[in-house]
């Protein structure tokens, strides 16, 4: 089974997506799941992990409210408020009644303070995680990864993921010191990585896939073959390259390893690291 472990859905305005700016005007729409299956079927994609593009619960709601009516959607990676004593705890109680609720993420490069995730509330709120059997995906640019090593060697228990790679500068072909913070963040076994985002950190017109490769080999070589998984982070990979281009990229780029090693980066690991229930799907399939 592949999955894609990383995409969003969003009911597009202004005031809620204002980062979008003209050069993105095709992001400047609607993207549901109608839009999206057709694209996972294309490619041989069972599945999908949504997650949070907004930081408000209502969002969370209805990224669970669209889990229930679509099969496919196996994971919901939502927003809760980790800085709030009094409405955290209230948050999680009621998301964790939907068994898709896997995990939460804020959007801390977005955050004013480099060393945001160092608040004591903030600690505080990724401490109640494992309680609740729930993963944290790190939202970051690269200058973010020291802190992070921090914050995951805080809580050895608790299970995150590094979101698109933190965003190296593809573009400009620099490496250091994102190669150096990462290999130091990957040698704490409860952090995975999604091999998503990369598209857009790359020159968006211009762009190929050798581009990409020396950045994947960096990432290979930290995390290993059992702490990696394959993400669209779609629509927003739409910037750069249709969807099966960019799940391509990846694809080809595992396409000689073996055939288990290929199956744990397309669906496997993000099966184990998010505790997705896929076997009554497995059973309807026959496989």
């Amino acid at each position: 089974m592949k999955i894609d472990a990383h995409q969003h859905f969003c009911f597009y305005n202004s005031r809620d997506y204002g980062w979008i700016n003209d050069r993105m005007r095709v992001l400047k729409r609607n993207y549901l799941p109608g839009d999206l299956q057709p694209e996972l079927a294309k490619v041989g994609i069972s599945g999908s992990v949504v997650v949070q593009a907004r930081q408000t619960v209502e969002e969370t709601r209805w990224l669970l409210h669209l889990a229930g009516q679509h099969d496919f959607i196996m994971g919901v990676v939502g927003w809760v408020d980790l800085c709030s004593e009094n409405e955290l705890k209230r948050q999680l109680d009621e998301f964790s009644k939907s068994k898709k609720f896997t995990g939460v993420r804020h959007v801390v490069h977005d955050e004013a303070e480099d060393n945001f995730m160092l608040r004591d509330d903030f600690l505080k709120g990724i401490s109640l995680l494992k309680e609740y059997n729930l993963t944290y995906d790190l939202l970051l640019f690269p200058k973010h990864l020291p802190v992070a090593e921090v914050v995951v060697s805080l809580f050895p228990e608790q299970k995150f993921v590094l979101d698109h790679i933190s965003k190296p500068m593809i573009k400009d072909r620099i490496v250091s010191p994102w190669k150096e913070d990462l290999i130091r963040l990957a040698t704490h076994k409860n952090v995975w990585c999604k091999l998503s985002g990369m598209v857009t950190e790359a020159d968006w017109k211009n762009q190929k896939p050798e581009d990409i490769y020396p950045y994947l080999d960096i990432v290979f070589e930290a995390f290993g073959i059992d702490r990696l998984m394959i993400g669209s982070d779609w629509p927003v990979c739409l910037l750069a390259g249709e969807y099966a281009d960019v799940i391509g990229i990846v694809q080809n780029y595992i396409s000689e390893m073996p055939v288990d090693v290929q199956q744990k980066i397309l669906g496997k690991n993000c099966i184990e690291f998010y505790g997705l229930e896929v076997e009554s799907k497995f059973r309807r399939n026959g496989t």
